[in-house]
């Protein structure tokens, strides 16, 4: 009796155990882990550089993220600069379909029809532009073109001074003005010197002076 009593009870049990529904849950997504810590709609901001006016930037949206690795701030919407002088004349313009900040580096990456134009009649246009805020250059690894009043050169490396007054363009191809036919810088696959008076320099770590319908967590 004793032995169908243990027999009764371990069927009950396991039929217990059988009936309970086991759920499996993943872990919860942290909306942190990528949401922006704030996004501006409708900028138009101006930007100081050692308490002077030097800029203005204006873009659709602006994200600022500081969840992600790097941390970054995003225009995903297109950015457009405006650099004036210190009488506050427009001096030259940088805008890009989409750009990225990456305010740990000091480094703007910026991406889809990159242009870069100053009031000399330089204009510089690719797919994709870095500016290096430390070394003071800009620099591309994809096709560019430079198009002075001179001269039209394109290639597939790029790199320049913050000024665009000195910069060299390799594995290039161009157009030049006659006198300068017998120069090196011609030729197929061979680095490109190239200066210019002009003044367009990308902007410092910027600073918002001012700004319009901020969201934020």
């Amino acid at each position: 009796m004793l032995a169908s009593l243990s027999l009764i009870i371990f069927h009950l049990s396991f039929s217990l155990a059988c009936s309970e529904a086991h759920e499996h849950i993943a872990g919860a997504i942290n909306p942190e882990d990528s949401v922006a810590m704030m996004t501006s709609y409708g900028v138009n901001t101006l930007i100081s550089d050692s308490g002077v006016i030097k800029y203005r930037i204006v873009t659709e949206r602006w994200e600022v993220n500081t969840a992600k690795q790097p941390t970054r701030w995003e225009f995903m919407k297109g950015i457009f600069f405006e650099q004036f002088d210190e009488k506050f004349r427009l001096q030259a313009y940088i805008q890009a379909d989409t750009a990225w900040y990456f305010d740990q580096t000091h480094l703007w990456k910026l991406r889809g029809r990159v242009s870069v134009r100053n009031v000399d009649g330089l204009i510089y246009t690719s797919e994709e532009l870095y500016w290096d805020g430390y070394r003071h250059e800009f620099y591309s690894n994809v096709y560019s073109k430079v198009v002075t009043p001179e001269r039209t050169i394109e290639g597939t490396y790029f790199r320049s001074d913050e000024a665009m007054t000195r910069y060299t363009v390799t594995n290039s191809k161009g157009s030049f003005i006659a006198e300068d036919i017998d120069k090196k810088d011609e030729q197929q696959n061979q680095p490109v010197q190239g200066t210019a008076a002009a003044d367009t320099v990308a902007p410092p770590p910027i600073r918002p002076v001012q700004q319009k319908h901020a969201t934020g967590r």
